[in-house]
């Protein structure tokens, strides 16, 4: 439970430390707003194209063994960052995000087999850990390389310790490979099985878990960029931009532990599903709408980020019938669902650039947030992907 919860917690420091350093890493770089914003989107295009070799390499290497080198890539990466110039920069962003990828895919699959009869508390915890990382290093990384005056690549290599330290606890679990769990050991009660297919791309339920999850990474991945430069934008200060972005994800904590034990007491997460979609809807048109309240919308799209990760990570496991499936299903929905995630941050950017104002990036988001409610209320019936 430790080595999982460790991994979990290194899941998002590299990529959120980024976002309260991205104007010092713009003027240094000479990057504009568009570029920086590839700098977020590489790791969570990784996450989405690199989703199935994770599964493989699970299924080939154990997965005990996968996550270790998982972090001793991601250890590698977040230090190769904060030494070179720009294509080392890039070069090294595409590492971390090999490095989480395998993380990604291989802890739900995890959770499904050595804790079956807790899905629910399981999933809260590995959920909790992951938004905490990013709250962690959202919150901390600013006042690193400001208030300490450490700078922007001492700041970030920081987050490289939180991962050896995952590396160090892993190391005694590499003498054991557990095989997956029995195909009918569910772990969940009063879920109805549905038919059987050959592989879980064959499943519209599983493309419904996909959508649910790619607009929920590529909401929260776009505001986790841009949030400070909106609210840059309309006269906020530093200060006030960086309460906004630790609202944003610390709100997400709560939500992470309570939504699946919620929804895995419930034969359907339909209702569940449609209420975090309300949530970002409402965050993501009020931001723009009233700028002014930016903090309280803040506090909203963090209540929807927690909610939203943590449901479709439940959906995963609720929605498999055995460890393996979830493995499969699991890296089937990130690849899709962060590959559409990972042209966020860079779209979001560009069409502020284009536009000249967030109006119409926002608004395309929260159309997005519509679709997402769609998918969701179909991936939230009961049911197994088989």
């Amino acid at each position: 439970m430790a080595g999982a919860l460790l991994v979990a917690v290194n899941l998002r420091p590299a990529v959120a430390s980024l976002a309260p350093v991205l104007s010092d890493v713009r003027a240094d770089l000479g990057l504009s707003r568009g570029q920086a914003g590839l700098l977020t989107t590489l790791p969570v295009l990784c996450f989405g194209l690199l989703a199935p070799v994770a599964a493989r390499l699970g299924r080939r290497l154990g997965i005990e063994r996968a996550l270790v080198w998982s972090m001793v890539v991601l250890c590698v990466g977040i230090a190769a960052r904060s030494l070179g110039s720009l294509p080392v920069v890039v070069a090294a962003t595409v590492v971390i995000g090999a490095g989480i990828a395998v993380g990604n895919v291989l802890v739900p699959a995890l959770v499904k087999r050595d804790f079956p009869g807790s899905v629910g508390l399981m999933t809260a915890l590995f959920t909790a850990a992951l938004t905490s990382g990013a709250a962690l290093a959202g919150g901390f990384t600013g006042l690193l390389a400001d208030t300490a005056g450490w700078g922007w690549r001492a700041a970030l290599a920081f987050w490289g310790l939180l991962a050896l330290v995952a590396v160090l606890v892993w190391l005694p679990r590499l003498r054991t490979r557990v095989p997956d769990a029995p195909a009918d050991a569910v772990g969940v009660v009063g879920v109805a099985s549905l038919g059987v297919g050959r592989s879980v791309w064959s499943a519209g339920r599983a493309w419904a878990i996909a959508g649910f999850m790619g607009v929920q990474a590529l909401a929260f991945y776009s505001v986790l960029a841009w949030l400070p430069d909106v609210m840059a934008d309309h006269g906020f200060g530093t200060g006030a931009s960086g309460v906004a972005l630790a609202l944003f994800n610390l709100l997400g904590v709560a939500m992470a532990i309570t939504m699946p034990q919620v929804a895995t007491r419930r034969p359907s997460q339909v209702l569940l599903a449609v209420l975090t979609c309300g949530a970002w809807f409402t965050g993501l048109v009020g931001l723009v709408a009233w700028p002014a309240a930016s903090i309280a919308w803040s506090v909203v799209m963090g209540l929807a980020q927690g909610a939203g990760i943590s449901l479709a990570m439940t959906l995963m496991a609720l929605r498999a019938s055995s460890a393996s499936v979830a493995r499969d299903l699991s890296g089937m929905s990130q690849m899709f669902g962060y590959s559409v995630a990972a042209a966020g941050p860079y779209a979001v950017g560009a069409l502020r650039d284009w536009s000249g104002s967030w109006t119409l990036p926002f608004g395309v988001l929260a159309g997005l947030v519509v679709l997402m409610g769609v998918a969701g209320a179909v991936a939230g019936r009961p049911g197994h992907v088989r």
